[in-house]
C-alpha cells in the first residue's frame, strides 16, 4: 500500500504569500491541511500529532515575536522557515524558487509518495493514426545521425499518458524519442515492457553505448545521468541526476541539446512538480518546439502547467492530439521543398 503524502501546515502573514506557498506545496504532491495567518492559528493545531511539518513565512518577524515564541515552544511538528517572498508564478525565476522549496521539503519529510500501477495499464484498442504517404517513401532503416529527436518528460500519471501517445502513432515515424519518467529504479524494466507492447514503436533502456534511432523510445536510466554524442550514442556519466527527482527532465533536455546539437521538440506529460520548467524556455529560445499535455486530460497537471506558465509552450492537447500534431508536423517537414 502506498503511504499517504506528508501533511503540511502553512503559516504566512501575507495572504498572497500563503496562497503561493500552499499551491507550490500541493503541486509537489504533498497535502496542505492547514493554511492560516498567525492571528488565526488555533492553539490545538500546534498539538496535532498527525502533522508532519509547519512551513512558516513571516515578512515582519519583529511584529510576531510573541507568536514565534509560542510557536517554537508549542509546535509538535518541525518548523521550516522560508527566507524569501515567493515570486509571481509567471516570473522567470519562479521555477527555481519552487525547486529550492522542494529541496527543503525533501530534507524534512522526504519525497511525496507517488506510485504508478504499471501492470494495470490497459491496452489501447483505438486504431493508430494512418501512416502518411511521406513516411512510406522513407528508408526503413535509420542511417547516420537521427534527424528528429524529441524529449518526452513525465511524472505521476505519465506512463498511461505516454502509452496513449505512443499507441496513437503510425509505423515508420521518422522520430527518435528519449523519455525521462520519474519512477522508482526497480520499476524501469516494467515500464519498458509496458511501452514495448506497441508494435510500431520499440522501447529500450538507454544504457551506455546505446543509440537514439528513429522509430524507437530510449528510456533514460534512473540510477545515473546520461549524455549524448552528436550521432545519438548514449554516454553514461556515472553521476546522479541533478535535482530532487530522477531522471531529471530539465537535465535530459539540456544534455540532448548540448550533445546532439539540436532537439526537434519536447513534450511534457502528466506529473507533479515543475521538472522541465527551467530548461524548456532555453530550448524554445533555440528553436525547439515545446508542447504539453492539456490540464483536463492529466492525472496530475502541475508539471505541464508549470512549463505552460513560462510562456514557451506552443501547443497543448490530449496524448492523442499531441500524437496527431506530431505526425502532421513531421509530414509537413518531409513534404517541404528542398528538405
Amino acid at each position: 500500500m502506498t503511504p499517504p503524502a506528508a501533511r503540511i501546515g502553512v503559516i504566512a502573514d501575507d495572504t498572497l504569500q500563503g496562497h503561493l506557498l500552499s499551491t507550490a506545496i500541493r503541486g509537489q504532491g504533498y497535502q496542505v491541511v492547514i493554511s492560516t495567518d498567525p492571528e488565526n492559528l488555533a492553539a490545538h493545531w500546534l498539538d496535532d500529532s498527525d502533522l508532519d511539518l509547519w512551513v512558516v513565512d513571516l515578512s515582519r518577524e519583529d511584529r510576531w515575536q510573541h507568536f514565534l515564541d509560542r510557536l517554537l515552544e508549542g509546535a509538535r511538528a518541525p518548523l521550516l522557515f522560508c527566507d524569501g517572498q515567493a515570486p509571481p508564478r509567471n516570473a522567470a525565476h519562479y521555477p527555481r524558487w519552487e525547486r529550492r522549496l522542494l529541496s527543503k521539503l525533501l530534507d524534512y519529510v522526504g519525497p511525496p509518495a507517488l506510485q504508478e500501477r504499471l501492470q494495470s495499464l490497459p491496452p489501447d484498442t483505438r486504431a493508430p493514426i494512418p501512416e502518411p504517404r511521406e513516411f512510406r517513401d522513407l528508408p526503413r532503416q535509420d542511417q547516420g545521425h537521427p534527424r528528429r529527436v524529441w524529449v518526452l518528460g513525465a511524472s505521476l500519471g505519465g506512463p498511461a499518458a505516454v502509452k496513449r501517445f505512443l499507441d496513437s502513432l503510425p509505423e515508420h515515424l521518422p522520430v527518435a524519442f528519449v523519455l525521462a519518467q520519474h519512477i522508482d529504479p526497480g520499476f524501469l524494466g516494467t515500464l519498458r515492457q509496458v511501452l514495448d507492447r506497441n508494435p510500431s514503436i520499440r522501447c529500450r533502456i538507454g544504457d551506455d553505448g546505446s543509440r537514439l534511432c528513429h522509430g524507437e523510445v530510449l528510456l533514460a536510466p534512473v540510477d545515473q545521468a546520461i549524455r549524448f554524442h552528436s550521432d545519438g550514442r548514449v554516454v553514461a556519466t556515472g553521476n546522479r541526476w541533478e535535482g530532487p527527482y530522477a531522471p531529471s527532465i530539465d537535465q535530459l533536455m539540456t544534455h540532448v541539446l548540448e550533445g546532439i546539437g539540436h532537439c526537434a521538440g519536447a513534450i511534457l506529460f502528466s506529473g507533479m512538480g515543475n521538472d522541465g520548467a527551467i530548461a524548456a524556455p532555453r530550448l524554445a529560445a533555440s528553436g525547439t518546439m515545446v508542447w504539453a499535455q492539456s490540464t483536463d486530460t492529466c492525472a496530475a497537471s502541475s508539471q505541464p502547467d508549470s512549463v505552460r506558465e513560462t510562456g514557451c509552450v506552443s501547443y497543448s492537447g490530449s496524448p492523442e492530439q499531441l500524437a496527431g500534431q506530431l505526425v502532421e508536423q513531421v509530414r509537413r517537414e518531409l513534404s517541404a521543398p528542398g528538405r
